[in-house]
Order: structure tokens, then sequence, then C-alpha cells
């Protein structure tokens, strides 16, 4: 039996991505888009789609049932910026739509679910520098409560239940395909689009503010591989942190300025900049390293240096 596969949330940031690369890997019929509406027309016309809220139970489950999905990619979330404006809608959204995946898999009516959690599961409290795989947790955000709750209902699904449930901690995502979606990061992809279109970016965080960063692709790639490693080598069921590179706003500035000489970079942090400021500066990810053989392609200058190039 072919495996076929269900991504909820396929049309956000890292959902167009993932979904396409899936169907790249697995053949179109077998990689079913869904979202709670229509995405970009590459995605629309490669393959088979279903308009689907990702907290309708009812809904999500007839069409697993219908397409004989068995595994799940659930990328549906509000995001850290946006959810501190909605924070009941986030921590519905966020907690209700990974129930209704884990009670599919504990029912066994799938084999295996994909969940990302975030950087954002990390607080002011938490170690600042090569932050470990088990530290502090006390997060500030409704995001990173929601993804630090779901990491313990993952890893209890697993440990109860026997679900073959497996996770990410994203860092902060540049791509230059897709949007980012109201994170704390999004200035990284954001510069991009302004050095381009205008040399010139006002940056919502201040110069020397180093978070977490990952190039799409390498995200990408992360999560096929940690889905593909044998069960037996996934000993983290709560979720796995992902490292790719780290650094600030100057220096990325810095860097685009090396292809765009002229280009200019103001700071004016807002609200974001408390969040950023209570999220790690540098991720240790060992443990990921030694478990699925996971390791980075991409660095700043050849983020940079790959952005500049398909923006232009």
């Amino acid at each position: 039996m072919p495996n076929k596969i269900l991504v909820i949330g396929a049309c956000g940031q890292i959902g167009t991505e993932l979904t396409m690369k899936l169907r790249s890997l697995y053949g179109i019929d077998n990689v079913i888009g869904a979202d709670i509406r229509e995405g970009n027309e590459e995605l629309m016309q490669s393959g088979p789609f279903e308009i689907l809220d990702a907290m309708d139970r009812e809904k999500v489950s007839q069409v697993c049932e219908s397409q004989k999905v068995n595994e799940v990619y659930l990328m549906a979330a509000m995001l850290s910026a946006t959810g501190e404006k909605f924070p009941d809608k986030a921590w519905k959204l966020n907690m209700d739509s990974l129930f209704i995946v884990l009670d599919l898999a504990k029912e066994g009516k799938i084999k295996k679910v994909f969940w990302p959690s975030s950087i954002a599961v990390f607080g002011p409290t938490t170690p600042k520098e090569q932050t470990p795989q088990h530290t502090i947790m006390e997060p500030t955000t409704v995001y990173g409560i929601s993804k630090q709750t779901g990491e313990r209902w993952c890893e209890y699904y697993h440990r109860k239940y026997g679900v073959d449930v497996r996770s990410i901690r994203y860092p902060g995502l540049i791509s230059w395909k897709t949007l980012p979606g109201g994170g704390t990061t999004d200035y990284a992809v954001e510069i991009f689009h302004k050095a381009i279109e205008e040399g010139s970016y006002s940056c919502f965080l201040s110069k020397d503010t180093a978070l977490p960063m990952m190039y799409m692709e390498d995200a990408i790639r992360a999560t096929v591989d940690i889905m593909k490693a044998p069960a037996e080598n996934i000993n983290e069921r709560s979720s796995y942190n992902l490292s790719g590179m780290s650094f600030t706003p100057q220096e990325m500035a810095r860097s685009i300025k090396k292809h765009l000489p002229d280009f200019e970079i103001t700071y004016e942090p807002d609200s974001r900049q408390q969040i950023a400021d209570s999220w790690p500066s540098s991720i240790d990810d060992r443990q990921a390293r030694t478990d699925w053989n996971w390791s980075a392609a991409y660095d700043l200058e050849k983020t940079v240096a790959e952005m500049l190039q398909h923006l232009s």
C-alpha cells in the first residue's frame, strides 16, 4: 500500500514548500495538501487539495479515512506575534488541532504524525547560549506555551498509547518562496524584499538581537529526514532541538551589503523585541545529530546569497 500523506496547513510558510517536496519524493497523488484557504497556484495545481479547518474533528477524520491517509504533517498554527494579539484563538487552534491528530493516531486510523514545535518553548530563564535539549522552559508567549504543552502531550501519547509522533523545534525560518506568517523572526525574510525593492529596511528588532535561524531548505530536509528515520532511532518524543545558524540583524545587514553596497538599515524595536529577548541566541542540537544524522547545509553567507539571487 502506498504511503498516503496529509499536510494540514499546506498553504503556510513551511507547509507550501514541504507539500511540494513530499510530492516530489512520494508522488503527487500520494500527498494531499489541506488548508482553510487555497494556496499559491503551483501548490494548487501540483496535486490533490482539500479545504479543511484543522479544528474540525469530523472533517479531518473523514479526509483521513476517504483518502486512506497513514501519515499526517500538522503544520497549521498561529505564530508568536499574531498569537499575542489573539491569545484565546491561538491557544484553541494550536491545541485543538493537535489533539484531533493525536487521537486519530491513538485510534489506529493513522500510523505516523509530524508536529512542529519551536524555539518559542524557551523563555527568559532558559540558558541563552547553546540551549541544551533538556533545560528550563518558561515561555512567555501564548504560542510558546501552546508549543511547550503540545510537546508534553506528544510525549504522553507516545508513552501511553504508542503513537509514533515526531517533532522538531524550528528556529526562525528564511525562505524566498513564501512570505512569513506573523512570527518574531520575520525580519530575516522582510529585509531581503525591502533591500531589493527600496534599498533600505527598518528592523523591528534591535541591531544586536542574536536569534537561531535556518534556511528553509534545511528545515524541509530535517522534517523529511526525521520522518524517514527508523522509529527506534527517535529517542525524543517531545521535540528535538534543531540548529542552523545564529546571527543578529546587524550581521545580516552587513552580509547583504556585500552584495548591495548601498543598502541601509535602521532599527525601531517594537513589541516583538520583548519576545525575541526571551528566546535563546543559539541552540545545541547534538541529540538530533546523534539520533538521525542531522546537519545543516546553510550558513549566513550562503543563505544571503541564495535569497538575493532568487528574489532578484
